[in-house]
């Protein structure tokens, strides 16, 4: 027999290192939101998703469950293991096929999204009252998600797992109440970027449900420098400040890169701090120039039906109906819109946020979904204020009583009905134990008009569960409007000392 030549030993030899590296190259390899130190949702089932080589058989073995199903002709596989109970003692995942991938110290627990733009992403050291519980942390894990754009859906997400609080001021003050509540580890995975309009976030299939997303869509592929722009800076190591913000305010693209990679990983639900973007105009999409082109978002008055809309696409991306949404209410601010920034951040007819709240509260005509009342709180000339803890403690004390029913008071008063008696309005309202003002005085906040419109400030005074209104000057009033400012004044709680949700009973359009 003849040995075989010198080249074609080279060429044997060739093919064997690249059959070798293929083989490498297809390595299992699960999708990058899983990893050591990594937090799985409790009592839900958990998918587990990545790739491998085609056909492979892979399986996923976890808390004495062993799942196997075999990989696609792509090589994508997914498995789901059955839901989980909690557990704060870290235990291995095995992920196995012609190779092998363990994870380390994986607990069980509540998974929760933080996601939104500038005071969701400002950091813990920025609010003193935050900061203090950091010593006192225990059982939480954060998966940041880093800042990347795609103008395509993309498959994996940039960021791992640590044994260490989140990085944003409210996810880790909602973090630490929650696991003090509710007694669980919890996960936060934070996917935030400031600037950012609900837009954004936005996955281009929404552009079938609103039609002013599908005009920014259709702007955005037709500007081909805009385009070109972006895909130079995709392939950038690193951007410039001013190129930071320039891909910040764009549509869609921050939701293909840092969002949809995250789906359909395993969570309770999703804490949204965002609307600050979309205050500029009360409503409708604004003719913008090369200066101010990230102006053409939704405004206040549009936000309610957008924000419907995208908490039910995200469902649907999540395959969970039940994905709890946590809507944190923009706190109150003095300034107005572009057409007016100069306003009067008491009045109740100013182009304020009070619209934005609104549209953020018409949300809870959903199913689960929480707002997290937030009228008391922020800073009439600082768009990012710094009263952060009250806000991931109210957010917690939701998502024990509506995620966990536990038996917490976690809501202030809301506005059930009024009844007008001798020219006295009494106001009633749900959740009312205790209704008393924080500083022992009359109740602010109040104005009530007639068929005028002439918005007076009310004389207000608490009656057991109910708010009697008056005013010499309106001697037949017919509607209210509290804390229905930029900058409310307001002072009325209930026991637990969480305050009444803004509200209005006229239908008017200012």
């Amino acid at each position: 027999m003849h040995k075989p030549s010198f080249r074609i030993q080279i060429i044997i030899s060739l093919l064997l290192i690249i059959s070798s590296t293929t083989a490498f190259g297809q390595q299992i390899k699960p999708a990058n939101i899983f990893g050591d130190h990594m937090i799985l949702q409790r009592e839900k089932a958990v998918p587990i998703w990545g790739n491998s080589s085609p056909r492979e058989k892979v399986t996923v073995t976890f808390a004495g469950q062993s799942k196997t199903t075999e990989a696609g002709a792509d090589g994508k596989w997914m498995i789901k293991l059955d839901a989980l109970e909690a557990c704060s003692k870290g235990r291995e995942m095995i992920i196995s096929g012609k190779s092998e991938v363990i994870y380390s110290d994986v607990l069980v627990g509540e998974v929760w999204i933080c996601s939104g733009q500038s005071n969701m992403q400002m950091g813990v050291s920025t609010s003193p009252e935050v900061r203090g519980l950091v010593p006192l942390a225990k059982n939480i894990r954060s998966f940041y998600v880093e800042s990347k754009v795609g103008l395509e859906e993309q498959d994996e997400v940039s960021g791992q797992w640590e044994v260490t609080h989140p990085k944003s001021a409210v996810a880790f003050s909602f973090a630490y109440f929650l696991n003090s509540i509710g007694e669980v580890p919890v996960g936060i995975i934070q996917a935030s970027w400031g600037s950012s309009s609900i837009e954004a976030w936005m996955p281009r299939s929404m552009t079938q449900d609103l039609p002013h997303f599908n005009t920014i869509m259709k702007e955005f592929d037709a500007d081909t420098t805009r385009v070109a722009r972006i895909k130079k800076l995709i392939n950038k190591s690193s951007w410039t400040s001013k190129e930071n913000i320039y891909l910040r305010r764009q549509p869609n693209i921050l939701y293909n890169a840092m969002m949809h990679p995250l789906t359909p990983f395993a969570c309770r639900g999703l804490v949204w701090y965002q609307g600050e973007r979309n205050t500029r105009y009360l409503s409708g999409l604004p003719e913008v120039d090369d200066r101010n082109w990230f102006h053409r978002v939704s405004g206040m008055k549009d936000y309610d039906e957008v924000q419907k809309k995208w908490i039910l696409t995200y469902r649907k991306r999540w395959n969970n109906n039940d994905m709890h949404f946590m809507v944190v209410m923009l706190p109150g601010y003095g300034k107005g819109t572009e057409n007016k920034k100069i306003i009067d951040p008491e009045s109740p007819t100013e182009p304020s946020w009070a619209w934005m709240r609104e549209s953020q509260l018409a949300s809870l005509e959903l199913p689960n979904v929480s707002v997290v009342n937030t009228i008391d709180l922020g800073d009439v000339k600082n768009i990012h204020p710094t009263d952060k803890l009250p806000i991931g403690q109210r957010a917690a004390l939701l998502a024990a009583k509506n995620t966990l029913n536990l038996d917490v008071v976690a809501m202030g008063p809301t506005f059930k009905k009024v009844e007008i008696q001798r020219g006295k309005m009494h106001v009633y309202f749900n959740h009312t134990d205790g209704l008393k003002t924080i500083n022992g005085k009359t109740p602010t906040g109040f104005w009530i008009t007639d068929d005028s419109r002439e918005w007076v400030v009310a004389n207000a005074k608490i009656d057991g569960g109910c708010v009697i209104l008056s005013s010499s000057k309106i001697k037949e009033p017919k509607f209210i409007r509290y804390a229905f400012a930029g900058k409310p004044s307001v002072n009325l709680v209930n026991e637990s000392e969480l305050p009444v949700y803004p509200f209005r009973t006229d239908n008017w359009e200012e």
